[in-house]
């Protein structure tokens, strides 16, 4: 039996070529995708995957092309969200070819390969605990071929949803062959602010990637018999933490309970309810994160509140 000092070279595997291989058809299918957004979060519970949700069918309700890759490998919700559960990717000429919800929507999930979506995702080992030490590399190879392996065709916006935590975006980041920024959801409280700050901070600082901005989800309740404003998590300041961070402050999306309605319907919340309040303030932060990575030389630029920030709190309708 030969040990790994034994063996020259790659032993034969090729793996560089391999990997080469990938790399060049990942850029290859990508190069019809103007704009790659990335959604994160400190924490999860934020409503993270309902806010790409959202944006992804305002910016497509209002005619982009638009795709969403659900990257939470073990807490996949877009299919459900998006209204394409129990659909299956189907084999194309050169790729898959990913199920269309709403306003043409191309949506790509690992439950949509499941046998049944209720399952865990497990990775075969030959124990479960023996799995950890490569869990992560599977996972990230999964991910690699959704991009790589899948028909997108030409996009306006592909909105790639991460999980919870900042350990996931410099691997997303390495496999990419550009990003144009990411968007990072937080609630108004004190301690989801202080978690999600590391995130602006890895995203910004250390993989040198322009943060689009911050969204406050669930920011306030509006009683619908009197009218009263009320927070629902007092002890937060988004926008002070955003003039701390030198970020985009994008906006507030306040409590709607027909969000968490539409979600368990598996319709999307946008198509019948873009003109509420909540649905209004959706509206406005698309066309920020839009304003964002369309205006010139966007990789060169510091990230800075400026206009887009400015605007977008006051919100505005199409």
């Amino acid at each position: 039996m030969k040990s790994y000092k034994d063996i020259r070279g790659d032993g034969g595997s090729d793996v560089v070529g391999q990997v080469t291989e990938q790399a060049d058809r990942l850029s290859a299918r990508l190069a019809g995708v103007r704009h790659v957004i990335a959604v994160m979060s400190g924490k999860g519970g934020v409503g993270k995957s309902s806010v790409t949700v959202n944006l992804a069918s305002s910016l497509a309700r209002d005619g982009a092309r638009v795709g969403i890759l659900d990257a939470d490998i073990n807490g996949s919700s877009i299919p459900k969200l998006t209204g394409v559960r129990g659909r299956r990717l189907e084999r194309g000429a050169t790729g898959m070819i990913p199920p269309v919800t709403a306003f043409n929507i191309k949506v790509v999930s690992i439950d949509l390969l499941l046998k049944d979506d209720s399952e865990p995702v497990l990775w075969d080992a030959t124990t479960q605990h023996d799995a950890y030490t490569w869990r992560a590399m599977m996972e990230m190879g999964a991910i690699r071929e959704f991009l790589s392996d899948t028909e997108w065709g030409p996009l306006d916006f592909l909105f790639i949803d991460l999980p919870p935590g900042t350990d996931k975006l410099p691997n997303i980041a390495g496999l990419l062959p550009r990003l144009s920024g990411t968007v990072v959801v937080t609630l108004p409280s004190g301690i989801s602010q202080f978690v999600v700050g590391k995130s602006i901070r890895v995203a910004r600082t250390l993989l040198k990637t322009p943060v689009i901005g911050l969204v406050e989800n669930m920011s306030s309740h509006r009683c619908p018999h009197c009218g009263e404003e009320e927070e629902l998590f007092p002890g937060g300041n988004v926008e002070r933490m955003c003039a701390a961070e030198d970020v985009p402050f994008l906006g507030k999306i306040p409590v709607d309970a027909r969000i968490a309605a539409a979600a368990d319907e598996e319709v999307l919340f946008m198509t019948k309810h873009s003109d509420t309040l909540a649905g209004v303030a959706i509206n406005a932060i698309a066309n920020g994160v839009r304003s964002f990575v369309e205006r010139p030389a966007v990789a060169e630029r510091p990230t800075t509140r400026g206009d887009v920030s400015r605007q977008n709190q006051t919100g505005g309708t199409r």
